[in-house]
Order: structure tokens, then sequence, then C-alpha cells
């Protein structure tokens, strides 16, 4: 049973899938406590009606024509650490948990998840918890360290104690500006050490950094 709101939230629709945004449209207009407020067909869009928008939550696709939704959360929150980025796909293989954990989003759902259940993850969202349950954190964390035991030395022998500082609010889901603030860094700081960070570990990702960072610690 939903509760009501004094004021709707605010939903950003992101969706390359024309039929999948028309279906979640006809399932909110049966939702009195959510208000469909725009949406987005592509990584690009989803940033920018994100900005003009300022919606409560953004529901959001992870593969997207110019991107993806993981990239896209990331940058908008950078910008606005305060979005509330749910993710909805079908995709549900532990490397793209992992990704939406660490891209700072607030919930990960499937699709073939009931009307019910997407608008208790909705309001959840909003409300600013978390529906992505520990449990699944803890599995696919425990995948990552699994699979990459035993194949590089540990990041103490090749990271700085200040980008050992930063890879660990990186793996805590904090964005570039909650480190820059945390740190006392300015961002450009913060966007050089992810850099040295990147090619020390040879890897591209901040989910992969963070699977750097649990690895460490299971030691």
């Amino acid at each position: 049973m939903t509760h009501a709101h004094a004021k709707p939230i605010r939903l950003l629709l992101v969706d390359d899938h024309e039929v999948v945004r028309l279906g979640l449209r006809t399932l909110f207009k049966r939702a009195p406590a959510i208000q469909i407020v725009g949406e987005a067909s592509t990584m690009h869009g989803a940033v920018k009606e994100s900005a003009r928008l300022s919606p409560d939550v953004i529901l959001m696709d992870i593969r997207l024509p110019d991107g993806n939704g993981v990239e896209a959360c990331r940058e908008i929150r950078e910008a606005h650490p305060g979005a509330r980025v749910l993710f909805l796909t079908s995709f549900s293989d532990d490397a793209t948990v992992l990704s939406t954990v660490f891209s700072g989003a607030s919930g990960y759902l499937l699709k073939e998840a009931d009307s019910e259940a997407l608008v208790r993850a909705i309001e959840a969202v909003a409300q600013g918890r978390s529906i992505l349950d520990d449990a699944v954190k803890e599995r696919v964390l425990s995948r990552f360290q699994a699979e990459m035991s035993g194949e590089k030395p540990p990041t103490g022998e090749l990271l700085s104690s200040q980008e050992q500082r930063v890879l660990t609010l990186v793996a805590k889901g904090n964005t570039n500006k909650e480190i820059a603030t945390a740190l006392n860094l300015s961002d450009k700081t913060v966007r050089n050490y992810l850099h040295n960070i990147f090619q020390k570990l040879q890897i591209s990702r901040r989910s992969q950094a963070a699977a750097w960072f649990t690895q460490g610690l299971s030691r």
C-alpha cells in the first residue's frame, strides 16, 4: 500500500525504448504519488534533463545509445550530489550491479519486477532509502575479490597515502565533488588523483577501483 505524499514525487524517465516509456507512463497514471516531469532516451539527454528539471527521482536504464546509465548517473551526481537515481534494467550480472552501486545510485530493480514493487521502490528512493540489499552488495564484492585475488600486488604497494584515501571514498560511492570536499581538494585535483590511480592499477572504471579497494581490505 502506498502512502500519500504532500507533493507528488517528480520522476524523470530515462530509457531508449519508446514502448517501455509508454508502458511506464501508463503505469504511473495509476500512481497518484508519482508525477512524470520529463523523459530522455540517451545518456546526454538524461544529464541535460536532470539539470533542467531537478527531478526527485531518475528512473534510469543501463544501456543507452550514446553511452550507459551508470556514466549518466555519475555525471548527474557530480553536478547534483543529492540526485537520486533508481536503475530499472534487464541486466542482473554482478558486474552491472557493482557498477551501479559505485556510481552512487540509490537502487537497482529488474524490469521483471511488478508494478507495485516499482512504485514502492520509487517512494523509498525519494525518501532517501536504498533499495539495493546489503547481501547483494556483499555477494557482488566477494565475487570480484575472488576473481581478482592473486593477480596483482596490494594497492598499498602502488598508491600514495592520498591516493589510497581517494580510492577509499570512491569505493564508498562518493562523487568527485564529495571526495573534493572530504579531502579539502579541488575537483581538478581529485580528477588527477583518479587518473593516476587508474593508470597505476591498470583499470578504466570506478567499479574496478572499488573492487581493488575491497580486495585490499580482505588481505
